[in-house]
Formats: structure tokens, sequence, C-alpha cells
């Protein structure tokens, strides 16, 4: 449900504009308020998580979510449907950070990266589902449909849910760090809407360069308290951990270079190629099926033989598909596009699981709430730096060729540095997957 409410918006937003009346930059905010709070409080719900149990956060988040898509369905204006998509951030944040965390809590080293890798099949299933439901129900339903269809799934789900997850009986009295909380949403609510928008307001503009700084100033706050406090809503000391900074760091460039993919190929296709949206659509869905068939083979592997060489392998396949994909001309085929993102998408399912439980498998049992946060954090701001990242780097190659190359060299220039780049990006993570231990016998 999560996944496919993420994705299943961006077919909607021209719908929106025209029912509601507004342009364009106003209904952006409708997938902006989502992201942003999603991002900003995820890594709270981690250390809520930690203090009250897993299971009752998830259910609040579930129910919240229902809860907020009915309201969205029944929206009178733009200005609502914002505000209530927010509220479902809030209620996505939570069962989106504390899954992982119920997973590693659940099942045994030996078995971890096994569930996790069927957890990955679900949100690759989500994220390949979103954009096809959202055109369909669209052009059956209006556009309440894509907000209704939440409200079987979010009911059941919550019945389900509350009668199979266990519950947790060691929780320990614990005091919540608001000011830590606060500090970290500011941080990171500075960088993603800084990372989202500074390519439109400009780099070095008044609104961007602000936002940059209350990011460092509020990280170096955050870290500062963190610190110091009794009691921390981020334990610190579990960077400390070679494997679990390692394996953070690698997560974020996997998403930072993924990100290159899901946002610039679409271009390359339509802006190069021609294509019409619905074969572009099409080609995309290439990348997430090829991650929904790896995924659990490879957490099943990991259990088997580490999680370390399979992290780098798979980082280091989606840097060859990413320089396969710079490789590409004005004139390729389908064939030639589809199987360059499905090296891609082998590298992503391969990488995923893995890494993810190597993360899950160096947190203490009393942290793994937080562990889960972190990893939702690192994915939520992995994304937004990579569309940074790409569109600047694609933006300042196709102005710097404009005269030289021509419109249409200059912007297939501009694409193939941005992919040159993302494979650099996944290279680096692939490096910081090799250098890390690999103990995840005794990890969990």
């Amino acid at each position: 449900m999560g996944p496919i409410d993420g994705s299943v918006i961006s077919v909607a937003l021209p719908t929106f504009s025209r029912v509601f009346h507004v342009g364009l930059n106003t209904v952006g905010w409708v997938s902006m308020a989502y992201l942003l709070v999603l991002g900003s409080l995820i890594l709270t719900y981690g250390r809520l998580g930690d203090m009250f149990g897993f299971k009752r956060i998830f259910l609040l988040g579930v129910a919240l979510f229902t809860a907020a898509s009915a309201v969205c369905a029944l929206a009178p204006d733009i200005w609502t449907l914002i505000a209530f998509r927010a509220v479902q951030a809030i209620g996505a944040g939570m069962f989106m950070a504390m899954a992982p965390a119920i997973i590693a809590a659940t099942f045994p080293a030996g078995e971890r990266g096994r569930a996790l890798g069927l957890f990955g099949m679900t949100a690759a299933v989500g994220l390949s589902l979103g954009p096809s439901l959202g055109g369909l129900l669209l052009s059956v339903s209006s556009w309440q449909s894509i907000f209704l269809i939440n409200l079987p799934v979010g009911v059941i789900g919550y019945l389900l849910c509350s009668r199979t997850l266990p519950d947790q009986t060691e929780l320990k009295r614990q005091r919540f760090d608001l000011v830590g909380a606060a500090a970290g949403f500011v941080s990171l609510g500075s960088l993603l809407l800084a990372g989202s928008y500074g390519e439109e307001w400009g780099w070095s503009s008044t609104p961007t360069v602000g936002l940059a700084a209350a990011f460092l100033v509020t990280s170096a706050a955050f870290i500062w308290w963190e610190r110091r406090v009794t009691q921390p809503m981020l334990e610190l000391s579990l960077f400390r951990n070679l494997a679990f900074s390692a394996a953070c760091f690698s997560s974020l460039m996997n998403f930072v270079s993924q990100s290159a993919l899901v946002f610039l190929v679409p271009f390359y296709l339509q802006q190069i190629l021609a294509w019409t949206p619905k074969q572009t659509g099409l080609i995309m869905t290439v990348s997430p099926l090829v991650v929904l068939v790896v995924v659990p083979f490879s957490g099943s592997l990991s259990d088997r033989i580490g999680t370390r060489w399979l992290s780098f392998v798979g980082q280091a396949l989606m840097a060859v598909g990413f320089v396969l994909l710079y490789r590409l001309t004005p004139t390729a085929g389908a064939f030639d596009i589809a199987w360059r993102i499905g090296v891609v998408g082998l590298g992503v399912g391969i990488f995923q699981s893995p890494n993810n439980s190597t993360i899950m498998g160096n947190c203490p049992r009393h942290l793994l709430g937080t562990g889960s946060g972190v990893l939702a954090t690192v994915r939520t701001a992995g994304m937004v730096l990579g569309v940074a990242v790409s569109t600047g780097v694609f933006e300042w190659r196709r102005s710097a060729m404009a005269v030289t190359l021509g419109p249409a060299g200059s912007y297939l220039s501009g694409l193939r540095l941005a992919f040159l780049v993302a494979a650099c990006l996944a290279a680096v993570g692939a490096l910081t997957s090799s250098v890390r231990s690999d103990d995840w016998r005794n990890a969990g």
C-alpha cells in the first residue's frame, strides 16, 4: 500500500490541476507534501517503535493512513488534499519504518535475509503497479478512486496485522527526545526541500542557499545534542560499527544512482526517441519486475553465504548498467534499452536484501526500531538527492554543450554525463560494500 500510493499519484497530477483549477506548481505539492513529511519524520518513528513497541506504531500508522485516504477522496479543494496527503505520509512513515524492525525482531539471523527479500519483493510490486494502476483507475473511474482503493486494503490489513504481528513484552520505560526530534525534522526537511526544488529555484538562489545553511546548522546541532542527551532519539554509537555505517552509505549510493534511471530515462525515451507516455511506462516496468524476481533469491542466498559480496556484486552490476545506458544512441530500439535497464534492476535486486540484512543485523535488539528508521531515512534522502544530482549534472552539461552540439546533441550529452556520474556513485557504493566486515551469522 505504501509504495503504490507513493507512485500512483504521479499519473493523477494533471487531473488534479484540471479539477481544482490550479497550476502545476501548486498541484506538485500533492506529491511534495507527502515526500517531505515522510522523509523528515521517518527517523522519529523508529525511536517511537523502540519506546512503545513496533506493533503499536505499525497499526497506528495503518489506521492513520487509511483514515487520511478517506479524507483525501472527499477533499473539496487542493489545499485540503495537500494537507491530508501530509497526514497520509505520517501514517505511511509509521508502518514503513516499523516493517524491517518487525522482520528483524521475528526472524533469526539465518532466515532474516530471505524474510527481508520477500518484503523487498512486495515493495517492488507496489512500485511497478502504481503508475499502471493509477492510469487504469483514472480511465474507468474518478480521481477519488485512487484514494478510496486504500480503504479496503487498510481495513483488512489492520485486522490481519493486529492478530498476526507479535507483541513486545520487554519494553522499558524511556523518555522521548523532543529536542532531537525537532532538530532532525528541520535538518531532513531542509535537505529534502533544497534537493527537490534546487534546480527550479537555482542552486545559488537565496532559498536554496538558506535551506542548505539550515541543514548544516541543524545537523550540527542535532549531533551535538544527541551526544549529550541521556536517551537520544538517534543512538550515534550505531555508526561506530563499520558494517552498519558502510551498509548505510552503500544504500545511500544505491538510491542516489537509482534515481538517475527513474528520473532521466523517461526523458531520453520521450525527448530523444519520441516515444509515447504509454510506451515509456511499459519499458520502465522492466527494472522493478527484475527486482521483483531477483530480490527474494538474493535474500535467501545471503543467509547461506553472507551479505558482503552479494552487496558488492549488486552495486557493481548497477555501475555496469549505467555505463551501458551511457552508450545508448539516438536510434536505440526497445530491446537495446530494456536489457540495459534490466541490468540495473538486476543489480538493485541482488544488492538490497543482503545490504538491508547487514543494517538490521548489526543493530542491538533494543535499537531495531532506530535502525529501521535510519534505513528508511537513507532511502528517502537518497532518492531526493539522486534527482538533485542527476538533474543538476544533466542541466549543466546541456547548457555547456548547447552551442557546440545543438539542442538534440546537448540533450543527449547531458543524459550521458548524468548516467556516467550515476555509474561512479554506484561504484563507490560497491567499494564501501567490499571493505566492511561480514559477520552476519553473529549479528542480530
